[in-house]
């Protein structure tokens, strides 16, 4: 088991990838650094290699897809994931390891947006979809998490062997984000310098349809871990509907003992059923999703065991 594995998930990055391989072996000389590379049709992995990192392939196109091969086949006791295209400094490196390795923190976001992203990033669009998804999750899962959509994190080894990735593409750091809030892991900020592309290195997120599939996956993680709470908006919103245009009515039938609008009423009737409907679908899903949790701690106890006996036979002569 390594002491620290930085994970670098590259595509085409033949322009950066030696520099971001050379400063993490000047900032952590004693990790092992791990390139997989997705696909690129450049010199990424050979250039990877003669700095001497560990360069294996993920064949499946996607970042989520190469972060679950990343964490299904390095074990570590702390994971430093950064991106291929050197848009971020290690001098933070070293304090983001040593919360996970020493204060037991599960993951450690690399917070740009509280320093230099949003000068040195000249894509506003992206700029706008930072702050949009902090405000979002941060306000439905009420949490403080300073930057959601960074990649450069650090995670415990019990993060990285309880996580399960569902993501292919760029939403997996919102998947990661809202999975540590929802299973009460311990989250940790610290704020790191960002810079932008050097001149001639391509980003590989669309703004907008990468940035609709984040979106997507936040409704949907919310969907799925607070239950409740999400039908329950929906209860309200079909019942308030409803009402709106059922008062009318009621109001001319107490005048007049008349009602004029009888097709309005049988929709309104209906839609204050399907409300009542989503609002018990949501408190039995509330239950299974207490019981994940439940289930999640027992999971997260026996992958500990696991990393113990592990470190243990290591440390047998």
């Amino acid at each position: 088991m390594d002491k620290i594995a930085v994970l670098i998930p590259c595509y085409n990055e033949e322009q950066t990838i030696s520099k971001v391989v050379q400063d993490v072996r000047e900032a952590l000389p004693d990790a092992v650094v791990y390139v997989y590379d997705n696909n690129s049709t450049d010199r990424t992995a050979e250039l990877a290699k003669a700095q001497g990192a560990v360069v294996r392939r993920e064949r499946r196109q996607g970042k989520g897809n190469v972060i679950r091969r990343m964490f299904r086949e390095i074990d570590a006791e702390c994971y430093l994931m950064i991106d291929g295209d050197d848009t971020y400094p290690l001098d933070c490196a070293k304090e983001m390891t040593d919360r996970v390795l020493c204060r037991n923190a599960d993951m450690v976001v690399g917070d740009r947006l509280s320093s230099t992203y949003f000068t040195e990033n000249k894509r506003p669009f992206h700029n706008f979809g930072n702050s949009f998804m902090r405000a979002g999750i941060n306000g439905l899962f009420h949490t403080d998490i300073k930057d959601i959509m960074t990649g450069y994190r650090a995670f415990s080894y019990e993060f990285a062997k309880t996580f399960p990735v569902f993501s292919k593409g760029f939403e997996i750091e919102t998947e990661m984000t809202i999975h540590a809030v929802n299973y009460n892991m311990q989250v940790e900020n610290v704020v790191v310098e960002y810079r932008d592309r050097p001149e001639g290195s391509v980003s590989k997120l669309n703004t907008y349809s990468d940035g609709l599939r984040v979106i997507r996956k936040m409704l949907q993680l919310y969907r799925n871990y607070r239950p409740l709470q999400f039908f329950g908006a929906i209860c309200l919103i079909l019942v308030a509907a409803a009402l709106l245009f059922m008062i009318p009515i009621l109001r001319e039938y107490l005048e007049t003992g008349l009602v004029p609008r009888f097709p309005t009423l049988i929709v309104c009737g209906f839609m204050v059923l399907a409300g009542i409907q989503s609002f018990f679908s949501g408190m039995i899903l509330e239950v299974m999703s207490a019981k994940d949790k439940r289930d999640f701690e027992y999971r997260l106890t026996r992958v500990n065991g696991e990393k113990r006996q592990k470190m243990h036979r290591e440390a047998l002569p």
